[in-house]
């Protein structure tokens, strides 16, 4: 078995600028139309354009609080941080329709990171001793994210963040990650995984074939760490999490990031004929193995992916049925009971296509990104004022109601709650949330696959 070390990852990822979870979305959507419910608030007192006796809200008035950040709008990375851009546009239009912050006007500024970590760390050095923002908003991607934290660490500003993935190299007092996966994700999620496949009883999987990118975040997943370091739990990864729940590991692979030929991998994943395929991967790295995988002639009988870019994978049609992945938001119950989940829904949805996105569902992606920004507004909510120190308080010991649930942070866990992902799967042409039953979709169950 492998093992890496976190310091190892976190180079890996301050040099290669990766992103975190998911990818471009390039297809139209064909999952379920979100269920007709009641609309919800996107903020603490949210109620559209009108408060709840009907008047309009007060107009924002005074010097616009300023909040900066940075996004991959150029560079490999860009299709998957448009969907940050157009989360953040929709929601401080949101914001100043509702009265602002504090009763003034929002502005946001964002500046071009290029999806490289050191523009990154650059851009945000600027926007607080240049610029002079009052707030930080984080980027988009792993590298970026990480190189970004230091800098306002160094100048002590509250961090938002959505999409980081390496949660043991986060010990700053003052981040507060949106992904919510808890700081022990190497252990919660591949056990979330299995245990959801154990459901299928009589049809559950005996063996497993692992085939991971070489990305700090998916090698994290995949391998765990070395020994306990602070905070964090030593060991766990999906693969000595399968061992230690009975599986039998039949095949383990790594492939560089930017691979687009799989055929290789292909001919050793059908080879190995596991009864489940573990794809460490993102983007389209998995629609991409499914293509070879079909030309062989073979079907994985059933199929696992950690960060899919979701509309590829839609668009893959019946190669993809049955795929599942992890997911934090989908645009229908239980998570439009969610605080401002509808409001998400609506607005991301006249967003994207506003942009001509032809994927315009919002699912992770969107919904950690519209989290962070209902974390920053309720630290600054929750205190009433804009001192960072203040603002970081109240978020460490409030409950924080978001689009994926109520966020409760723990100091003494490096901010990270529960993990509160759920497994989806793709039935029928569209995602849906099959693990844990009491958050699946309209009943819906995980659906074991008979491949070839």
């Amino acid at each position: 078995m492998r093992v890496r070390s976190r310091w190892i990852a976190l180079l890996a990822a301050m040099s290669l600028g990766v992103v975190a979870c998911g990818g471009a979305d390039t297809t139209e959507p064909d999952a379920a139309a979100p269920e007709d419910t009641a609309p919800d608030d996107g903020g603490d007192d949210a109620e559209g354009e009108t408060g709840e006796d009907g008047e309009a809200a007060p107009e924002p008035s005074g010097d616009p609080i300023q909040i900066g950040g940075a996004l991959a709008l150029t560079g490999p990375f860009a299709p998957t941080a448009k969907i940050h851009e157009i989360v953040a546009e929709q929601f401080v239009e949101m914001l100043n329709e509702q009265g602002g912050l504090l009763g003034r006007p929002v502005e946001w500024t964002v500046l071009d990171d290029e999806s490289q970590p050191e523009q990154s760390a650059a851009l945000y050095e600027r926007l607080i001793t240049q610029d002079g923002v009052d707030l930080v908003m984080g980027p988009y991607g792993t590298g970026s994210i990480t190189a970004a934290m230091a800098v306002a660490e160094r100048y002590g500003y509250v961090f938002p963040h959505h999409t980081a993935s390496l949660t043991y190299a986060y010990t700053y007092d003052k981040h507060f990650p949106t992904w919510f996966v808890g700081l022990n994700t190497h252990h919660t999620t591949p056990r979330k995984v299995f245990e959801a496949y154990e459901s299928l009883g009589d049809d559950a999987p005996q063996t497993v074939a692992f085939v991971t990118n070489r990305f700090p975040g998916t090698d994290f997943l995949v391998y765990g760490v070395d020994g306990d370091q602070g905070a964090l739990r030593g060991g766990g990864g999906a693969l000595r999490v399968a061992e230690e729940m009975g599986l039998d590991v039949v095949l383990d692979l790594s492939f560089d990031i930017g691979t687009t030929d799989f055929s290789g991998i292909a001919q050793r994943v059908a080879e190995a004929d596991a009864d489940l395929l573990y794809v460490g991967a993102l983007g389209e790295d998995g629609t991409n193995l499914l293509a070879s995988l079909a030309q062989l002639g073979y079907t994985p009988r059933n199929h696992f992916y950690q960060w899919p870019a979701p509309g590829p994978m839609l668009a893959a049609g019946e190669l993809a049925e049955g795929a599942t992945s992890v997911t934090i938001f989908e645009p229908y119950e239980p998570y439009l009971s969610n605080e401002g989940a509808q409001e998400l829904v609506d607005r991301y949805r006249a967003g994207a296509e506003e942009e001509g996105l032809s994927y315009t569902d919002p699912e992770t992606q969107a919904g950690a990104s519209w989290a962070a920004w209902q974390v920053l507004v309720a630290g600054v909510e929750g205190c009433q004022c804009l001192d960072h120190d203040e603002i970081a308080d109240w978020l460490l010991n409030n409950p924080i109601d978001t689009v994926q649930g109520t966020f409760e942070y723990r100091a003494d866990e490096q901010n990270y709650g529960d993990d509160i992902q759920t497994i989806k799967q793709i039935q029928d042409g569209g995602w849906y949330v099959v693990h844990p039953e009491d958050a699946a979709s309209d009943g819906r169950s995980l659906q074991a696959g008979s491949g070839d």
